[in-house]
C-alpha cells in the first residue's frame, strides 16, 4: 500500500525550546518551484527502489526570535511504500478550540505531520537555516519499529500531544522515537550521564542575540529549568540529538551514523557554545532609565517624580501578579519557584497607598538585597540579568519613599 499522509489544517511550525511563551508568527509550508533543490540534494546516494532508509534533519537556528531553537525530523525514504517524507511534531493550529486559553493555561496541543521531504527543504534553505543530514544505521527490524512508530503517531487520532518547551517537544518526540527503534540503547546510554549545560544554560546561549526575548525569558523562568539535567534531558535540543546520536554505536561497534552531510549551511553566526555574560548591558539599561528619571525630575514639579515612582509601584506589582499567575494558577511547571518575584512584588501594590509608601520601599530594597544574597548558594536560579536591570530602579524608588515623610507630598 502506498503511503499518503493526510494534510494538516494551517499547520505552523514551532519547533523546541521556549517559543513556547511567547506567539510565534505563522508558519506556512509553501510548495516553492524546485530551482536550485538538485544542486541541494547532490551529495544524497539514491536510494534502490526496494530498499528503505531513515533520517535524523536538523535545521539549524534561525535569525528570528521563534527559531533560535532550532527545529528537527525524520526522514523516511521507502519509494515502494511511496514515502519520502519528513516525520516532526512541530506543529500547532491557530484554530484549535480555546487556543489562547491553553496557552495561557501551559496546556497547548501541538501534532505530528508527515510532508514531502522536498517541501521542508526549500522552505529552510529560503530561510537562511542550516539543514544537517545524518543517514541512521539500523537494521531491517529497527527502522521498521521506526518507521510503524511514525505512521502510527501522524494518525489524525493519535497526533496530537500536550506540549512542554523543555519535557515534551519536538526534539524529544523523535529522541523517544529513536530510543524505541534502538531497543531503549539512546536512553541507557544517556539517562545517567549529566549534561555540562541545563535547561537555563541552554536557553541562554542560543536566545541571548535577542535582547529583549531574552530579558522576558529569563523573567518568566523559574527554579525548575535550573537543576542539573542528564544528557537524555538535553537532547531537548534538536542540535544535541544530532551530536548525540553521531557518537552512538551499534551491535558490533559500527557507527549509528553512517553518513553526516551538511546540506546547506547557513551565513549566520553559530550559537556559542556557552552562554555568555550579557548582564552588563542590562545593568546599563537599568542606569539609564533611572538616570533619565532622575534628570527629568530637576527640570517637572516635585509631583513629577512622585508619580513616576508611584508608576513604578503599579508596573513592578503587577509585573508580580502576572509571575504568581503563572506560577500558581497554570500548568507552566518552568515558572514555579520564581525567585523574580522578590524584584517584581506583587506586594508593592499595596505601597500606592500613601500611608504604606514606606512598606513598599522596604520591600523593594529588601527584595534586591535577598535576591543577591541567593546568588550566593550552591543551587539558585540565575536571574543576575533580571537583577541587574531591576536593582537600580527598585533602590532609586525605595530611596526616594525613605526619604519622604509620611504625609504625601502634592
Amino acid at each position: 500500500m502506498t503511503f499518503r499522509p493526510a494534510k494538516p489544517d494551517r499547520p505552523h511550525e514551532r519547533g523546541s525550546g521556549l517559543r513556547y511563551y511567547l506567539l510565534s508568527v505563522c508558519f506556512v509550508m509553501l510548495a516553492w518551484s524546485g530551482a536550485g533543490l538538485a544542486e541541494e540534494l547532490q551529495e544524497l546516494p539514491d536510494i534502490p527502489a526496494d530498499g528503505a532508509e531513515a533520517w535524523l534533519v536538523t535545521f539549524g537556528p534561525g535569525e528570528n526570535y521563534w527559531e533560535r531553537f532550532g527545529h528537527n525530523a525524520i526522514w523516511l525514504r521507502e519509494p515502494a511504500a511511496g514515502i519520502d517524507h519528513s516525520f516532526n511534531f512541530g506543529y500547532f493550529d491557530f484554530d484549535q478550540k480555546n487556543f489562547f486559553l491553553n496557552f495561557l493555561r501551559g496546556r497547548m496541543l501541538y501534532f505530528s505531520v508527515a510532508l514531502p521531504i522536498a517541501r521542508e527543504f526549500r522552505f529552510y534553505r529560503r530561510a537562511n537555516r542550516s539543514i544537517r543530514v545524518q543517514k541512521l544505521n539500523l537494521n531491517p527490524a529497527q527502522y521498521i519499529r521506526l518507521r510503524d512508530y511514525l505512521l502510527n503517531e501522524v494518525k489524525p487520532e493519535n497526533r496530537d500531544y500536550l506540549y512542554d518547551p523543555y519535557l515534551n517537544n519536538c526534539s524529544t518526540r523523535l529522541r523517544d522515537a529513536f530510543n524505541l527503534a534502538l531497543n531503549g540503547a539512546l536512553a541507557a546510554a544517556t539517562e545517567n550521564v549529566r549534561a555540562k549545560l541545563d535547561f537555563r544554560d541552554q536557553t541562554r546561549r542560543l536566545t541571548q542575540v535577542q535582547y529583549w526575548y531574552y530579558l522576558g525569558l529569563e523573567l518568566v523562568l523559574g527554579h525548575p529549568v535550573d537543576r542539573p539535567i542528564s544528557r537524555w534531558d538535553e537532547m531537548f535540543i534538536p542540535m544535541v540529538l544530532a551530536d548525540q546520536i553521531s557518537a552512538m554505536t551499534v551491535a558490533g561497534g559500527e557507527s549509528l551514523v553512517v553518513q553526516d552531510i551538511m546540506l546547506f549551511k547557513s551565513s549566520l553566526p553559530a550559537p556559542p557554545a556557552e552562554p555568555g555574560n550579557t548582564w552588563f548591558r542590562y545593568l546599563l539599561l537599568g542606569l539609564l532609565v533611572t538616570g533619565i528619571a532622575w534628570l527629568s525630575a530637576r527640570f517637572m514639579p516635585r509631583v513629577w517624580l512622585a508619580g513616576l515612582c508611584h508608576a513604578w509601584l503599579l508596573i513592578g506589582g503587577t509585573g508580580g501578579l502576572l509571575l504568581a499567575f503563572l506560577w500558581l494558577f497554570t500548568d507552566h511547571a518552568v515558572a514555579s519557584a520564581n525567585a523574580n518575584l522578590l524584584l517584581f512584588n506583587p506586594l508593592t501594590l499595596l505601597a500606592l497607598m500613601p500611608v504604606l509608601n514606606r512598606f513598599g520601599a522596604w520591600l523593594l530594597a529588601g527584595g534586591v538585597a535577598v535576591s543577591f544574597i541567593l546568588l550566593l548558594f550552591p543551587q539558585h536560579q540565575y536571574n543576575l540579568d533580571v537583577l541587574a536591570l531591576l536593582a537600580p530602579i527598585n533602590l532609586a524608588v525605595a530611596g526616594y519613599f525613605i526619604r519622604q515623610r509620611k504625609t504625601p507630598i502634592g
